[in-house]
C-alpha cells in the first residue's frame, strides 16, 4: 500500500504547442498545453532520475477558465509582463489532449510580438504548473515514474526557447506543498527537492539543443548524476568567486548551461556591472525580498484597518514603522546605502525616481505601494452594496465592439410525423438588444511629500474611495435603465402597454394588484406568439415603501377575519430595496423574473477585467508614482418580458 508523504516544489514548465490565429482580429490562437507525454527528468538534489507522466484526465482548470496570464518568458514580477489572456471558459480536455484559447494584447507594445507570431517566428509556448500529488511508481531496474494525478495550470507564456528534455529548470521562486503516494519499500525522505523543468512537444519533437561544449552522452544514469553534480558545483564555485549573486548561479543551473559558457556569462556580467562595489550590492536573492515585501504589505494593511488585516508574525518587525523607514529598510536590503541622503532623495529612490552610485533604484516599495492599494480598492468594491445582482446576469466581452444580443423567441413548433414521413425544417425568431463596453477611470499620485509626510491614507483611503466609486457607477447604470425606461431594440420603452408589462391601474402593493402583475408575466409570449410562463420572483421597491413591502411578503394572513384575506405572496417573493429608484418616483414598484429563466438585465465587464483595476506608472504629471484606477464596464436591458411595473398609489 501506498504512503503518503510531502515535498515543496516550484511552478513547473512545459512546453506548449501554438496553433493559427481562429479569431477575426487575428490576436486570438489555439494552445495544446498538454498531451499528457511522459518525460525525463533529473532532480540534482535528490541525485535522481525519474520519468513525470501528467494524467490528463485530473486537471484542475478553474485557473485558466477565469481568465489565467500570459506572460513574457514567465516573468511574474511585472505588471508589464503580461501580454494576453487565458479567454475564460476556454480550457478543456478535449480528445486526451489540454487545450485552451490566449488572447493577446491589442497595443502597441505586443505589436512586435503578434507580427512574429503571425510570421511564425515566435512559435515556442510554455506552460507553468503545479502539482498536486504525484503517484510513485518504483520498479527495480527501471526508472521511477512520477504520475500526476492531482495537478493546475498557473500561467501561460511566450517563451523564446522551450525547456530541453532533462533540464533543471525553475522560473519561480514561488514553491507548494505537493503529495507523494510511494511504496512503503522505496520512501524516502525528500527536503524541498528541486524537480527540473522539461518540455512536452505535441506537434512534433524538438531540434536538438545547440551546446557549445559538447561531449558524448553518458553510458548509464549513474554517469549522468556525476556529471550533472560536477557541472553545477563548478557554476557555483565560478559565480561565488566573481562575487556575482546567486541567482545567476541558479539560472545557469537550471537552463542547463555548460561550464564553458558559464565562465563566458560570467565574464560578461562583470564587465557589464564594472566595479566589485557595485556588485556587492545584488547579493540578495529574490526569495528573500518577495518575503520582506509581503510582511511589509502585511503591516501596512494591518496598519490601515487592524480589523481586517492581522498582523502576521514576520511583519511585526515593521510595525509602528513609518513609511520613510520602511523604504530605507528595503533599500539598504538592496544594498543602497542611503546614509547621508536627504528625505526627498530617499523617498524619490523609494519611488524609481533616483538613481544612487550607478546602481538603478527598485521598485520594491512600488510594488508594496501598488499591492497596498489594490487590496484596499478591490475591498471596498467588493464591500460596496450592489442590489442589482439578484435579477441581472453578469457577462464579458473580449474587446469594445458593438455587443449584439439576440432575444431569443420560440422554437418552432414540432409537427407529429407519420410514418416514413419526411422532417420539416424551422426557424427561431429573435429579437436584437444592442450596446458597448466603455471605460471609467481616474489617476491619484504617490509623490515625495506622501512619503516624507507619512501619508498612508494617500494609498489606502483614496484607492478605497475609488473601489467604491466604481461599485456606485455599476449600480447607477443599472437602475439608470430601469429608471430611465429607454427605449428597447423595437423603439419601445422597456415599460409599455405595447410590452404587456406596464399595469394600466395605479396601485399599492395588495394582493390584486400583484396578482395583475404575476398574471401579466405569466401571459407573456415568445416572439412566435406561444406563452412561455416566465414567474415573478422579485419585489423591486424604493426604500420609501420598503417596509411596507417587507411586511406584506411575509404576512400569511392581512386581516384575520375569512379565507379571502389569506396571502398568497407570502414567503413568495424577495424583496428588492434601492434608493436610486426614490428620485424617480417613492412608490412605483415592480416585478423581475430570475435571469436564468428569462434575461432581464445583461452587466458586461471586459474579459479578464471583470471589476475595478489598479496600474501603476512612474508620473509624468506628478513628481512620484501615479496610481490609475480603471473600470470596463456597460449595461443593458435585453428582455421585457422578465419585469412587470405598477406606478404605485
Amino acid at each position: 500500500m501506498k504512503q503518503p508523504s510531502t515535498i515543496a516544489l516550484p511552478l513547473q514548465l512545459r512546453q506548449a504547442s501554438l496553433a493559427t490565429s481562429e479569431g477575426s482580429d487575428n490576436r486570438t490562437f489555439e494552445v495544446v498545453f498538454t498531451t499528457g507525454a511522459t518525460v525525463r527528468r533529473y532532480s540534482f538534489l535528490n541525485e535522481e532520475i525519474y520519468d513525470e507522466e501528467l494524467m490528463v484526465g485530473n486537471v484542475r482548470l478553474d485557473r485558466l477558465n477565469a481568465g489565467a496570464p500570459v506572460l513574457d518568458t514567465h516573468d511574474d514580477f511585472s505588471l508589464s509582463s503580461v501580454i494576453g489572456v487565458v479567454i475564460s471558459g476556454s480550457a478543456r480536455i478535449e480528445n486526451g489532449l489540454g487545450k485552451a484559447t490566449i488572447k493577446i494584447d491589442a497595443g502597441a507594445e505586443s505589436e512586435p510580438i503578434l507580427r512574429k507570431i503571425r510570421d511564425g517566428i515566435i512559435r515556442n509556448v510554455s506552460v507553468g504548473y503545479r502539482v498536486h500529488r504525484y503517484e510513485v511508481t518504483r520498479e527495480d531496474g527501471n526508472v521511477p515514474i512520477y504520475r500526476a494525478v492531482d495537478w493546475e495550470p498557473y500561467e501561460l507564456s511566450l517563451v523564446p526557447i522551450p525547456a530541453d528534455a532533462g533540464a533543471s529548470i525553475r522560473k519561480s521562486s514561488r514553491e507548494f506543498i505537493c503529495e507523494l503516494m510511494q511504496p512503503p519499500p522505496m520512501e524516502t525522505t525528500m527536503t524541498n527537492p528541486t524537480l527540473p523543468d522539461t518540455t512536452e512537444t505535441p506537434a512534433a519533437p524538438a531540434a536538438p539543443a545547440q551546446n557549445p561544449d559538447p561531449k558524448p552522452a553518458p553510458a548509464t544514469p549513474e554517469d549522468a548524476v556525476l556529471g550533472e553534480r560536477t557541472r553545477i558545483s563548478e557554476i557555483q564555485k565560478i559565480t561565488r568567486a566573481a562575487q556575482l549573486p546567486e541567482t545567476l548561479a541558479l539560472r545557469m543551473i537550471t537552463d542547463g548551461t555548460s561550464i564553458k559558457k558559464a565562465r563566458k556569462v560570467v565574464l560578461d556580467e562583470l564587465a557589464r556591472q564594472g566595479s566589485p562595489e557595485i556588485r556587492s550590492h545584488v547579493s540578495i536573492v529574490r526569495d528573500e525580498i518577495d518575503s520582506i515585501r509581503a510582511i511589509a504589505e502585511n503591516a501596512l494593511l494591518h496598519r490601515h484597518d487592524p480589523q481586517t488585516y492581522k498582523l502576521d508574525d514576520g511583519a511585526r518587525e515593521y510595525r509602528g514603522m513609518t513609511l520613510m523607514e520602511i523604504g530605507r529598510d528595503l533599500l539598504k536590503r538592496r544594498g543602497v546605502d542611503t546614509r547621508g541622503m536627504s528625505k526627498s532623495e530617499v523617498a524619490g529612490t523609494m519611488l524609481g525616481l533616483e538613481t544612487r552610485g550607478g546602481l538603478h533604484s527598485t521598485s520594491d516599495f512600488a510594488n508594496i505601494v501598488l499591492n497596498v492599494a489594490n487590496k484596499t480598492l478591490r475591498q471596498a468594491y467588493d464591500a460596496a452594496p450592489q442590489t442589482f445582482k439578484p435579477f441581472a446576469r453578469q457577462v464579458t466581452a473580449p474587446d469594445f465592439k458593438t455587443i449584439a444580443r439576440v432575444q431569443l423567441g420560440d422554437a418552432p413548433t414540432l409537427d407529429k410525423i407519420n410514418e416514413s414521413g419526411e422532417f420539416k425544417r424551422g426557424t427561431v425568431s429573435d429579437g436584437k438588444e444592442q450596446y458597448a463596453l466603455a471605460t471609467y477611470g481616474k489617476v491619484v499620485g504617490i509623490n515625495r511629500q506622501t512619503i516624507i509626510n507619512d501619508d498612508l491614507g494617500a494609498f489606502t483611503r483614496l484607492p478605497e474611495m475609488f473601489g467604491r466609486a466604481a461599485a456606485d457607477l455599476q449600480s447607477h447604470t443599472v437602475w439608470g435603465i430601469i429608471t430611465a425606461n429607454a427605449a428597447m431594440g423595437d423603439g419601445t420603452a422597456l415599460f409599455h402597454a405595447n410590452h404587456a408589462n406596464l399595469s394600466g391601474t395605479a396601485s399599492a402593493i395588495n394582493v390584486a394588484a400583484l396578482g395583475e402583475g404575476r398574471a401579466g408575466m405569466r401571459k407573456q409570449k415568445g416572439l412566435n406568439g406561444r406563452f412561455i410562463n416566465v414567474m415573478a420572483k422579485y419585489l423591486i421597491v424604493p426604500a420609501a415603501i420598503e417596509t411596507v413591502a417587507e411586511q406584506f411578503v411575509t404576512q400569511t394572513n392581512i386581516i384575520y377575519t375569512k379565507n379571502s384575506d389569506y396571502n398568497p405572496f407570502a414567503n413568495k417573493l424577495q424583496v428588492i430595496a434601492e434608493p436610486r429608484l426614490d428620485a424617480a418616483s417613492l412608490i412605483s414598484w415592480y416585478l423581475a423574473a430570475d435571469p436564468s429563466q428569462i434575461d432581464t438585465v445583461e452587466y458586461c465587464f471586459l474579459e479578464g477585467q471583470e471589476g475595478v483595476y489598479l496600474e501603476s506608472r512612474l508620473g509624468f504629471d506628478v513628481d512620484g508614482l501615479e496610481l490609475k484606477a480603471r473600470l470596463d464596464f456597460a449595461a443593458k436591458a435585453i428582455d421585457w418580458r422578465g419585469f412587470w411595473k405598477n406606478p404605485g398609489l
